[in-house]
């Protein structure tokens, strides 16, 4: 017997009177991987629609649901039971070798890491830079030890706030004001990595609040943004700088893009009428680790 996650995320959104809603965006389905085995998905949605799967550019499962019914609630809930594979036993390795800072991209992978290695916003990078050198010091000889230090820099400098609205800081944003939500903090360590040449991606998806070993994470009970570097010979690895953890089992990845307007979980329209009010959204996640037999039925 060993132990399954089990991921419950409900959204509602409230209305004043029945609305028609446009077409909705879902990106809520992990895909399997080496690291997360998908045991099972589900998703229920009132009022019913039809859905439409594809994959995006990044090879993430999107669904797309379309509606013909209109009404003054609309609920997503999806259901998620997740096997989740460490990557921090092969990070504390006495085989693991580190690389050497600074280091080159292979010309192959540069081909396909350019768009993750660009900054988002180049109009910021003497900023970032200043910032840089300010607080995160030199960088180390090893490329492992620097973005730990940066991940660990983040969450030492800055003070972390819950923010519900929509939306991501740009990183002189959260320079400035020195707070920042769980996806401010990925961008700017993103932006951060790539100024100095690392490819990086953001993700998002669920955090086990409540590790296995009882320690006590920030940003549970919502969804969850970190960010991933591309380094050699080691592939993505992932930084949480919310809560300096590095790629841990605790991390529950749904869909990874390269910039984070790509990574909206729920995103759509609907017809606003002379006179409704909406009356607001709701969120509820619920993120638990129960007993599974890998033996039994699915």
């Amino acid at each position: 017997m060993t132990n399954a996650i089990r991921v419950v995320h409900t959204t509602r959104y409230l209305y004043s009177q029945p609305v028609k809603f446009g077409p909705h965006r879902l990106l809520l389905r992990p895909r399997d991987g080496h690291d997360l085995r998908l045991v099972s998905s589900a998703i229920a949605i009132s009022p019913e629609p039809r859905l439409r799967w594809h994959f995006d550019t990044f090879g993430n499962s999107v669904a797309t649901a379309e509606f013909s019914a209109p009404a003054d609630c609309l609920e997503i809930r999806s259901e998620l039971l997740i096997r989740r594979f460490s990557h921090e036993d092969f990070l504390v390795s006495v085989d693991r070798t580190g690389s050497a800072y600074p280091f080159v991209y292979s010309s192959e992978d540069l081909i396909d890491l350019a768009p993750f290695i660009a900054l988002e916003n180049p109009q910021e990078r003497s900023k970032l830079a200043a910032w840089l050198e300010r607080d995160a010091g030199k960088a180390p000889d090893e490329v492992f030890a620097f973005l730990r230090n940066l991940s660990d820099t983040i969450n030492d400098r800055l003070s972390y706030i819950r923010r519900e609205r929509m939306g991501t800081q740009s990183a002189g944003t959260t320079i400035d004001t020195g707070t920042g939500s769980c996806r401010d903090f990925a961008f700017l360590f993103m932006e951060a990595a790539r100024h100095y040449g690392f490819a990086a991606r953001f993700v998002t998806g669920y955090l086990n609040s409540a590790s296995d070993n009882g320690q006590e994470h920030t940003g549970g009970g919502s969804t969850h943004a970190w960010a991933e570097v591309y380094l050699p010979e080691e592939g993505w690895v992932e930084f949480d700088p919310t809560n300096r953890i590095i790629g841990s089992p605790d991390l529950i990845r749904v869909a990874v893009t390269r910039t984070p307007y790509q990574a909206i979980p729920i995103s759509g329209t609907y017809d606003q009428r002379f006179g409704t009010l909406f009356h607001g959204m709701e969120v509820d996640v619920r993120v638990a680790s129960e007993p599974y037999d890998p033996s039994g039925p699915l």
